[in-house]
C-alpha cells in the first residue's frame, strides 16, 4: 500500500501539472498549460481489482448518499473524514464496499472532468474564430484607411466592434487560468478520496 501511494503521489504531483513551456499547442483545442489527459484510470488511484458488491437496500441508500457527499466539490477535502467515519460506523469498513463507493465516486467525477473538458475545448475553438474575426476586421480597417476615399463611418464601425471583441477575448483569457484547473483539482481531489477510504477499510 504504501508504495502504490508513493507511486501514486508522485504522479500527481509531477504529471499532471507541467510548466507552460512543456504545453503542447499542436491542438488548438487545448489553450491550457497542464497536460491534457482525457480519460482518468481508477487503478492508478485505486490499488486493488474493483469488484461489483450487491448491496442491501439499506446500505445502497448509505453508499449513495457517501459518494454524493464525497463528490460535492464545494465540501473541502479535509471535512471527508468524519462522514466516511460516521458511514465505516454504521455499515462496516470492508474494502470491497469501499471500493464499491470509490468506483461510484470515480465514475461521477470523472463524467463530470469529462464534460469539462469538452467545455475547454468549446472555449478555445470560441476563441480562435474570435482571434480571427478581429484579425479579419483589422485587415479591412487597414483596406479602407487605403482607399481613395476611405469610409471613415465603416471604419468607425469596424473599430468599435474590435474593442468590444478584445475585451471580451481578453476577459475569457483571463478565466482560462481558473477553467483549466479544474480538471487537474478534480483528479486531486479523486486521488485523496481514495487514499481516505484506504485508510478507512478495516
Amino acid at each position: 500500500m504504501a508504495t502504490f501511494r508513493a507511486l501514486a503521489a508522485l504522479f500527481f504531483g509531477a504529471g499532471l501539472v507541467l510548466p507552460a513551456a512543456a504545453a503542447d499547442f499542436s491542438d488548438p483545442t487545448w489553450p491550457c498549460i497542464q497536460r491534457k489527459v482525457e480519460r482518468l484510470s481508477p487503478g492508478l488511484m485505486w490499488p486493488a481489482p474493483l469488484e461489483e458488491v450487491t448491496l442491501a437496500p439499506e446500505v445502497e441508500s448509505a453508499v449513495e448518499d457517501l459518494v454524493a457527499r464525497l463528490a460535492l466539490r464545494r465540501t473541502e477535502v479535509e471535512d471527508l473524514q468524519p462522514i466516511v467515519s460516521d458511514f465505516t460506523r454504521e455499515n462496516g469498513a470492508d474494502p470491497a464496499l469501499l471500493g464499491e463507493v470509490f468506483s461510484r465516486v470515480f465514475t461521477r467525477m470523472a463524467r463530470t472532468r469529462s464534460a469539462i473538458i469538452k467545455g475547454i475545448e468549446d472555449y478555445s475553438l470560441q476563441q480562435i474564430a474570435l482571434a480571427e474575426k478581429i484579425d479579419a476586421a483589422r485587415t479591412e480597417m487597414t483596406a479602407l484607411m487605403q482607399a481613395d476615399a476611405p469610409d471613415f463611418d465603416k471604419v468607425d464601425a469596424l473599430e468599435e466592434q474590435v474593442d468590444w471583441d478584445e475585451r471580451i477575448f481578453i476577459d475569457r483569457q483571463r478565466s482560462l487560468t481558473y477553467v483549466c484547473e479544474t480538471p487537474v483539482l478534480l483528479e486531486k481531489r479523486l486521488y485523496a478520496i481514495a487514499q481516505l477510504l484506504q485508510d478507512a477499510q478495516g
